[in-house]
């Protein structure tokens, strides 16, 4: 049996414990740093990638924004790398209503996942109307709401609003499915 001042607390537990696996726990945040950087990249190398001859419009084409948005999450990955191997650390959640002991809602992230995965394989065969409906209602779903009566209807006008926003008064041309003429 160990008594109280046996028990290594505080600074001596800490530098007791230096193996790579605690070194990693304590620099968790570079994960997050890592994923920044893999997706800056991805970003970066389909934006240099794509080919604009017939979509450049003026001096801002369609690669502008991409490069703009694939430089900064390069920029801020190595920052965050930066401070978090300097000593930073994240602030633990204080002002939201969340218990940090309760486990993680794994049935809502498994129905937002596959709610996303079927809207993307539904997509091209579907159209944008119909696959966004499931996906808005999905979504509604697999967050608590129970209103099996207008939580539909709101879906599907949504999917539309959304749809002829997109292709109509924007421009960008979303796949309308079978609903292609009716629209």
């Amino acid at each position: 049996m160990t008594t109280e001042s046996e028990v290594p607390t505080g600074e001596s537990a800490e530098k007791r414990d230096n193996t790579p696996r605690s070194w990693l726990r304590d620099h968790s945040e570079l994960g997050v740093c890592v994923l920044l950087l893999a997706i800056g990249t991805l970003v970066l190398t389909d934006a240099l990638t794509m080919s604009v001859g017939i979509a450049q419009r003026g001096p801002v084409g369609p690669r502008t924004v991409p490069l703009v948005v694939g430089s900064a999450l390069l920029l801020v990955a190595v920052l965050l790398a930066v401070d978090v191997l300097r000593g930073g650390r994240g602030e633990a959640e204080g002002g939201e209503d969340v218990d940090l002991d309760d486990p993680a809602d794994w049935r809502t992230v498994l129905l937002l996942s596959g709610v996303f995965l079927a809207a993307a394989v539904l997509i091209g065969t579907l159209g944008f109307p119909i696959a966004g409906a499931l996906l808005f209602w999905g979504s509604a779903y697999a967050l608590g709401s129970r209103h099996h009566d207008r939580d539909p209807l709101i879906a599907a006008v949504l999917a539309l609003a959304t749809y002829v926003v997109f292709d109509n008064l924007l421009g960008v041309p979303l796949p309308g499915g079978p609903l292609m003429g009716v629209i």
